[in-house]
C-alpha cells in the first residue's frame, strides 16, 4: 500500500458486504452498516467498474449476460468478491461471541479496514474493549466515513494506527489501553500479504504477554494458493486484483507450517476449517453463485 493512500482492498471488501446485505438471500453474514460507509457514487463506480471489466473475469459470462448488467454484477460479486469476506467474518464473529461468554475482555482487529463490529454490537460497549489496527491513511478514511454517516465513536472503540510494512508495535497497543486481560484477535485477509517470518514474528509478539485462553482467528491460503486457478479462475483473479491495487499477495502455507508457527507462539489449533468444510457450513442449499473459495482455510488457535 502506498503512503497516504487508503486501502482499496478494504473498500472493495466493504462493497461486497454491502451488496450482500442489500441484495442476497439468505444472508451468510449481514453487515447492515457497510452500505452506510460507502457513498452512492462509490457504490455506483465500483459496480460499473466490475461490470465493464467482466471480460477480465469471464468471457463466457460477458457474452451470456451482455444485455443484463445487473446479472453480470451479481455474478462477479457472488463468484469473485463476496465468498471469503462473508464466510470468514461469519466464522470469526461466531467464535468471538462464544469467547466473550468464556471471559474475553478485549478484541483486537488487525487490518480492520471498514470493519463494523463495534457498531453492530452496541450492547457490548461496557463489556468489551475493541482495538482497531490499520494503516493511518485507511483509519483516517474510515473516521471520515463514520462522521459522514453520523456515527459517534463509542467509549470502547480504540483506533491504533500501524503500518504493517514495518515491525509490529506492541507498545502502541499498550499506550491505547490494552491490558493483560484475556484477549481475542482477528487477522482476516492479512496473512496473504505477510512473509512467513513476518507472520511468525507477529504471532509471537501478540501472545507473549497475554494470559492463557487468549486466541486468534485468521484465514490463509494453502500450499496450492499460487497454483490454483479456481472456479472461473477466481483464485488467480484475486491474486491479480491484489497486485494491481498495489497490495500484492506473497505468502501461502501448508497446514503443517501453520501448526508449527502457532506452536512457537504457544498456541494450539482449536478449530480448522478446510474449503470443503467452509462450503458445507456456509454455502449449502443456495440457488445463487455463492460458494467457498478454493485453497482458503480458517483457523481458530488458543494460547494454552
Amino acid at each position: 500500500m502506498k503512503q497516504n493512500e487508503f486501502s482499496v482492498t478494504s473498500l472493495v471488501s466493504a462493497f461486497s458486504r454491502a451488496y450482500h446485505s442489500i441484495y442476497d438471500t439468505p444472508k451468510i453474514f449481514d453487515d447492515f452498516i457497510a452500505p452506510e460507509l460507502i457513498t452512492k457514487q462509490e457504490f455506483s463506480d465500483i459496480s460499473q467498474n466490475m461490470i465493464q471489466g467482466i471480460e477480465f473475469f469471464n468471457n463466457e459470462i460477458a457474452q451470456k449476460f451482455r444485455e443484463k448488467p445487473d446479472e453480470i454484477l451479481r455474478w462477479i460479486t457472488q463468484v469473485q468478491l463476496s465468498p471469503t469476506p462473508l464466510a470468514r467474518a461469519a466464522f470469526c464473529e461466531n467464535v468471538l461471541l462464544h469467547e466473550i461468554l468464556l471471559g474475553v475482555k478485549q478484541y483486537v482487529i488487525l487490518g480492520a479496514g471498514l470493519d463494523t463490529f463495534c457498531f453492530r454490537h452496541p450492547e457490548l460497549e461496557t463489556d468489551l474493549d475493541i482495538f482497531e489496527i490499520d494503516h493511518p491513511a485507511t483509519q483516517e478514511f474510515k473516521k471520515k466515513r463514520l462522521a459522514q454517516a453520523n456515527f459517534s465513536t463509542p467509549s470502547n472503540l480504540h483506533f491504533v494506527s500501524m503500518d504493517f510494512s514495518h515491525p509490529f508495535s506492541y507498545p502502541s497497543l499498550r499506550d491505547n489501553g490494552l491490558t493483560n486481560e484475556k484477549t481475542f484477535f482477528s487477522l482476516l485477509g492479512v496473512s496473504y500479504y505477510l512473509g512467513k517470518e513476518e507472520l511468525e514474528s507477529l504471532l509471537n509478539q501478540l501472545f507473549a504477554e497475554l494470559p492463557l485462553g487468549s486466541s486468534i482467528v485468521f484465514d490463509f491460503g494453502d500450499e496450492k494458493f499460487f497454483e490454483e486457478k479456481g472456479a472461473s479462475k477466481r483464485v488467480e483473479n484475486i491474486r491479480k486484483m491484489a497486485s494491481v491495487s498495489g497490495e500484492p499477495m506473497k505468502s501461502c502455507f501448508s497446514y503443517d507450517e501453520i501448526e508449527i508457527l502457532l506452536e512457537k507462539a504457544g498456541l494450539l489449533i482449536y478449530e480448522h476449517l478446510t474449503p470443503e468444510m467452509i462450503n458445507h457450513r456456509y454455502f449449502v442449499n443456495r440457488d445463487d453463485y455463492l460458494s467457498a473459495f478454493e485453497t482458503i482455510h480458517y483457523i481458530h488457535a488458543v494460547k494454552k
